[in-house]
């Protein structure tokens, strides 16, 4: 198609190769026009420079690319973080897991430790929801961590950020949380080969044949950084969470339980260091 075009003639290319609300987002986010403007002037001309920025954000989509690397962020707990192919896309479904460290934080400045933090989506919400909360965050990614620094900086979260894999560079230091939403997905799981996941690092989604192998290391390593009392929590699959918790019980955690996210899916399984 001849550069520019308009908003309908944009729309009217994406169809087809991207559904309509995919579309209707690439191109507000390419020319900075509200969705108001988009549905009222569709015979309103697009700048070359969006038009090419357009087709080229559509072209990329057609083809595989997630959204949220297009655009360079997805919005979590109601702030827009930046994300790219490094870390894991975050989803609706982890702020749950904000929820759950929010709700058993301590009647007292606490000790929060998020493994491996990718973006930094989890210990940045933890860290400007909760009032003095002394929040670390660990990945053994340079690059992840790069992001996740980035965005703590222009959301104006304090949070102290270690390259580690897992609890291993942490010495004998302890917490009153662990938090975790760490690679579950069984190596073979078909769905790695589906949407989004595809190009994902493969590193933040699959642990083992099983899915655990992650959360069975973290589980070990957990008992000896957390503080009397403390809690461990993690996001998980959607039908894990009966090892989970057993796994947790394994490792002499109490008042083992799960939540459920929206859907009504166990998601979140924690348990407590007595």
């Amino acid at each position: 198609m001849k550069l520019p075009f308009s908003f309908g003639e944009a729309l009217a290319l994406a169809q087809g190769r991207v559904t309509l609300r995919e579309a209707k987002l690439l191109l507000r986010e390419a020319s900075g026009a509200s969705a108001a403007a988009v549905a009222a002037f569709p015979e309103r001309a697009l700048d070359p420079e969006v038009s090419r920025r357009y087709l080229d954000w559509l072209t990329r989509r057609e083809a595989g690319e997630p959204i949220a690397y297009l655009l360079g962020w997805r919005e979590f707990y109601g702030r827009r973080f930046a994300v790219s192919p490094a870390v894991l896309i975050p989803r609706p479904e982890t702020e749950l897991l904000v929820d759950a460290v929010l709700s058993h934080l301590p009647d007292r400045p606490a000790h929060v430790l998020d493994l491996g933090t990718g973006s930094g989506a989890i210990a940045v919400s933890v860290a400007l929801e909760a009032a003095g909360a002394s929040v670390t965050a660990v990945d053994f990614s340079p690059a992840a961590l790069a992001i996740a620094q980035r965005n703590a900086a222009s959301l104006g979260a304090q949070v102290r950020f270690i390259l580690s894999n897992w609890c291993e560079a942490l010495s004998d230091e302890r917490f009153d949380l662990i938090v975790s939403n760490p690679p579950y997905i069984a190596e073979g799981d078909p769905h790695m080969a589906q949407g989004d996941l595809r190009r994902e690092p493969r590193s933040a989604l699959a642990a083992g044949a099983d899915g655990l192998d992650d959360i069975r290391q973290i589980t070990a390593q957990a008992v000896r950084h957390l503080l009397p009392g403390g809690w461990l929590m993690f996001e998980h699959g959607y039908d894990q969470a009966e090892r989970v918790r057993a796994l947790m019980s394994l490792h002499g955690f109490e008042q083992v339980s799960s939540l459920c996210d929206l859907a009504g899916i166990e998601r979140v399984s924690l348990g407590r260091k007595i």
